[in-house]
């Protein structure tokens, strides 16, 4: 059997009576300290913004869609994941007999991630699916779902280890980010280890994809997709056909 993790660790500070806390000051001295540390958080949200419109920009390499997939509804090949959206962003999730809590749990670090992750309908509303690809069974993927609250994450079974060995996620976990064009699939982004740390909001994975969050105040090169900034946002269950799948273009 493989290792299995034990439970919770408390925190350092559950353990420590007295720790250092921040200085005391005036509200008026607070304020002065809130507001050149806001000037410095806004800085490095304008940097973001300029990473991400940058990433929009990164060219494409084309890839074959020959890899193939089980799903709760039989196989399919790389296309197949799209769901007839445009963009496709597949996480490799670490749930297998040679991995960390097996056979009821999974890598510890995949699960942590999976429980961040924002509800796919918003990202889905924006054209772009997201996928967990796995190497268990679908018997034993439905099982982790029910017991970790993640039905509504589409978790597909890899069959063979070409996908894993061509896109970087063979020894770690990582995403890789693909856009198509009518049957064409090209690969766009990837990020793994601490990269993956800020990601799990809708706009995180819009940010790291070539359409962004298709808003208009974005910058993106000349022909991309934009429409009115908050306009589009619903409750997950309200945005009817917009986030079901959809029929290839």
């Amino acid at each position: 059997m493989t290792k299995q993790e034990g439970p919770g660790i408390p925190s350092p500070s559950m353990g420590q009576e007295e720790i250092a806390l921040p200085g005391i000051v005036s509200r008026d001295e607070w304020q002065v300290a809130r507001d050149d540390l806001l000037a410095e958080e806004k800085a490095l949200m304008k940097a973001r913004d300029s990473l991400a419109a940058k990433r929009r920009r990164l060219p494409m390499t084309p890839v074959r869609i020959d890899y193939r997939f089980i799903g709760p509804d039989g196989e399919v090949n790389l296309l197949g994941l799209f769901a007839g959206r445009r963009q496709l962003i597949v996480y490799r999730f670490f749930y297998a007999p040679d991995v960390e809590n097996w056979p009821d749990g999974s890598c510890s670090g995949c699960a942590f991630f999976a429980d961040t992750v924002i509800h796919p309908a918003h990202l889905a509303a924006r054209d772009t699916t997201l996928v967990f690809v796995t190497a268990a069974p679908q018997e034993r993927v439905t099982q982790l779902q029910a017991r970790m609250g993640w039905e509504e994450i589409p978790f597909f079974t890899l069959v063979g280890d070409d996908f894993s060995q061509d896109f970087d996620v063979e020894e770690m976990f990582g995403l890789n980010v693909f856009i198509r064009d009518g049957e064409r699939v090209y690969r766009t982004y990837f990020v793994n280890g601490r990269g993956i740390e800020e990601i799990g909001p809708a706009w995180s994975f819009l940010d790291i994809t070539p359409l962004g969050r298709q808003e208009d105040w974005q910058d993106v090169p000349p022909g991309r997709p934009q429409g009115p900034t908050y306009e589009w946002w619903r409750l997950h269950d309200n945005y009817g056909d917009v986030a079901s799948p959809r029929t290839s273009r």
